[in-house]
């Protein structure tokens, strides 16, 4: 999962609730995020509009069964009978 924040409050506005749930976080990368900017499996806007309004956006992982899925989706098929 990944937790969103402003680099300027880091961690200062994330409940400490959510912060106990969420275990020790680690720093992944600093990017900026615009609307402009694509991410991967989330809406920039919720995420921007997540960060003004509470201070963090938690993405969460897919559901198991889709996860699943993208590991096998691009790679060739073998061994099929």
């Amino acid at each position: 999962m990944y937790l969103y924040v402003d680099k300027r409050d880091q961690l200062k506005r994330v409940p400490e609730a959510l912060l106990e749930m969420f275990g020790r976080a680690e720093h992944v990368m600093d990017m900026p995020v615009t609307a402009s900017r694509k991410l991967a499996r989330v809406d920039v806007e919720k995420v921007l509009a997540g960060i003004d309004e509470k201070g963090y956006y938690l993405q969460m992982p897919p559901p198991k069964e889709e996860y699943l899925l993208d590991l096998f989706r691009d790679r060739p098929v073998t061994g099929v009978r």
